[in-house]
């Protein structure tokens, strides 16, 4: 199906990892699968998980404050803790968290994401058979495999029952315009039945979003903590972190810049991606204050370049401008994202075409440009009066370059 087009233009999701583990802070998941929590310690924070605070519609304004047009929220990770009153299987929170989270999310006209592992170690039908050709290394973990003459394929067949259970209560009741799986790892897509979970959950919602991690059936790909040197081909989304934790960990405070953070959202979006930036909720449903400032503060350098953000496709390739750039829809006006103060002009190459002005985008002001060199096809060089004073903003400065025509790039190698 082709890619919905409110997910390449909204170039901005919040990722909400918020489960049982952000009440002693311990990793989600992993920490008991890789035995550095034991399994009794991890699971009994499910007695002690209040989510006493929880105010979606705080969530929601935070997130459009933040110049997000998405969110996506963890529904049930790989310990297969329910953030919903499932009917299927044991491990749920006992309320409903997610009905108003969708609700609170639409009424900001956000479009509503649900993160869901396939993988499930706590379930008792999980680990009863193998993924085809798994490497040593990953062979024999306990919570997600049995040993070969153990495998249960009638176990495995209640395993995807709940699975479809619970997958059919969340694309009925809440209808996701996006739905981001993970844990695609432990088994095969044969074994996943992978087309089937797709043509279940697009019964319900014909246009929902896959990740990359629905294998065959994803929409774009999913890159994760690494910001690509080189940016995929087609729809892509970096999902990255605001600290080191994707869930809430008391201890970590090594959390990202207002600088770094545009630097990642404006290099994403330049290479035509999608940046999800993860929250980690406390276990009374607050979001850190950490957190909140490092929202806003990336949400009023949007504010002030939603031009540049909004409407975009990805710019122009490395080589042409020292830093990321985006462009308009129509190509007759190319966004250039400065970090540091310019020194001297500023210079763009391999622009053919006209330059008709180039203004500082936050403030109007117009800046002087010329052209140098340049021989038969080979375009000279466009060269930019450097922005000064009060036109630099103190993150990043965007200046709005208008073409008489649409943008065209000299891609060769010059005259020999």
């Amino acid at each position: 199906m082709p890619m919905q087009p409110w997910f390449t233009d909204a170039k901005l999701g919040i990722f909400i990892h918020w489960g049982i583990y952000a009440v002693d802070g311990v990793q989600e998941s992993w920490s008991f699968y890789d035995d550095i929590v034991p399994h009794d310690q991890y699971m009994s924070q499910l007695e002690r998980f209040t989510g006493a605070e929880y105010d979606p519609k705080a969530w929601a304004d935070l997130f459009a404050r933040a110049g997000a047009r998405y969110a996506v929220l963890t529904s049930r990770h790989h310990d297969g803790v329910a953030l919903w009153d499932t009917r299927y299987g044991d491990l749920n929170l006992g309320r409903d968290y997610i009905g108003p989270y969708a609700e609170a999310l639409r009424e900001k006209g956000l479009k509503v994401g649900l993160y869901y592992s396939h993988s499930d170690w706590n379930h008792p039908d999980y680990a009863s058979t193998r993924k085809p050709g798994r490497p040593p290394e990953l062979e024999d973990n306990r919570y997600s495999e049995v040993a070969a003459e153990d495998e249960d394929l009638d176990a495995w067949e209640r395993f995807l029952a709940y699975r479809d259970g619970q997958i059919r209560e969340l694309a009925s009741r809440y209808r996701p315009d996006l739905m981001w799986f993970d844990g695609e790892w432990d088994r095969s897509e044969e074994q996943w039945r992978i087309p089937e979970l797709a043509a279940l959950i697009r019964s319900e919602v014909p246009d929902v979003v896959f990740n990359a991690r629905m294998l065959s059936e994803g929409d774009y790909a999913t890159p994760e903590q690494g910001a690509p040197v080189v940016p995929p081909e087609g729809p892509w989304e970096l999902c990255l972190t605001l600290n080191d934790s994707w869930g809430h960990q008391h201890h970590d405070h090594n959390h990202k810049s207002v600088d770094q953070l545009i630097r990642y959202f404006t290099e994403t979006i330049g290479g035509g991606g999608n940046l999800l930036l993860s929250v980690g909720p406390r276990e009374d449903g607050t979001i850190p204050r950490e957190h909140v400032e490092r929202l806003e503060g990336l949400g009023d350098w949007i504010a002030r370049h939603a031009e540049a953000v909004y409407g975009t496709e990805r710019g122009l390739p490395a080589g042409h401008h020292y830093g990321p750039s985006t462009l308009s829809k129509d190509r007759r006006t190319l966004y250039l994202i400065l970090f540091d103060a310019p020194r001297a002009e500023i210079n763009v190459r391999g622009l053919l075409g006209s330059v008709r002005r180039v203004t500082v985008l936050a403030s109007g002001t117009e800046l002087a440009h010329r052209i140098t060199g340049g021989l038969h096809e080979t375009p000279g060089v466009l060269w930019i009066e450097p922005p000064t004073g009060a036109d630099l903003d103190p993150h990043a400065t965007v200046l709005a370059v208008e073409f008489d025509g649409e943008l065209e790039l000299y891609r060769g190698a010059g005259r020999f």
